[in-house]
């Protein structure tokens, strides 16, 4: 069979025995690849829409778990009255606060955490942070009896529990007062599980009088709960048993050597006895002096 060369702008098609013009099965050619390339950007702009939707799911997600709470709260003995000071508060993310004092916490946690109290190496039982129905007070009472080192006599006793009545009063009706922080861009968490910014706390940080003003009521009622302290462990009963002062002598005593809360929160019943004996020393030293030049 003799072979054809194709020398003309048409071939020969053996099937159909025709010779069909060139130019057609050019446009044909080019209308098939056009289809072609057509469906692989289609199929190609599908797989990249699947990607991207998985990608917000996930961070959606990942939103979800690693949102941030702070949790705030105070723990007492099993009294309900005492303070428990110094108690180890862990999430199960590693991070942890120690309790003030005043027995109080504040701790940043995911909302995936959970978190246990530690005291005197004995844990709690885990508190699953998503469970917690107010996490802004998330008050506590652990299985034992703190006794103040404080209690020297029964009138100090006394004069204790009514402190630690009123001060625990005081925080409960002035809570949002003890518990205001400066309004700060926060992340919150709808019902529904979507996470975004805290529209309240926004509006807040630009609520400059009233800011400035619960600052200042914070800082008056801490000072008044300070004062109190002061003042029933410095009171006049004790301090005239140690110091054999009266009268007006013993007022003049109170208002000049008045401790900080600083050291009367801090020092040990040694310490603060030694303190106000010694500082009656020098005070009748004064006034034998007085006494000298009169």
């Amino acid at each position: 069979m003799p072979i054809i060369l194709n020398r003309s702008p048409a071939f020969y098609n053996s099937g159909i025995k025709a010779k069909l013009p060139l130019k057609h099965v050019v446009a044909n050619a080019v209308n098939v690849s056009s289809c072609i390339f057509t469906e692989t950007n289609l199929r190609l702009l599908q797989s990249f829409l699947k990607i991207l939707f998985l990608s917000f799911c996930i961070l959606c997600t990942a939103g979800r778990v690693n949102a941030q709470l702070t949790i705030k709260g105070t723990v007492f003995d099993s009294s309900k009255k005492n303070y428990v000071e110094a108690v180890r508060v862990e999430s199960t993310g590693g991070r942890y606060a120690v309790t003030d004092s005043m027995g109080r916490y504040v701790i940043t946690v995911a909302e995936n955490d959970s978190l246990r109290f530690i005291y005197l190496n004995k844990p709690t039982q885990k508190f699953i942070v998503k469970d917690i129905p107010n996490i802004n007070q998330f008050d506590i009472s652990l299985h034992v009896n703190v006794k103040s080192r404080y209690s020297i006599l029964k009138e100090v006793v006394v004069y204790s529990r009514h402190y630690r009545e009123d001060s625990i009063e005081n925080r409960q009706v002035y809570g949002d007062i003890y518990n205001f922080r400066k309004p700060t861009i926060r992340t919150s968490v709808s019902p529904g599980g979507a996470v975004g910014a805290d529209v309240n706390e926004i509006i807040n940080m630009f609520r400059f009088k009233r800011n400035k003003q619960l600052k200042r009521f914070q800082a008056r009622l801490e000072q008044q709960e300070q004062d109190k302290f002061v003042s029933y462990r410095f009171n006049k009963k004790f301090v005239g048993r140690i110091t054999q002062l009266q009268g007006a002598e013993l007022d003049s005593f109170m208002v000049r050597y008045t401790p900080s809360y600083e050291f009367a929160s801090m020092a040990d019943e040694i310490t603060f006895n030694k303190y106000i004996l010694n500082a009656s020393y020098a005070f009748k030293i004064e006034l034998l002096k007085q006494d000298a030049k009169k």
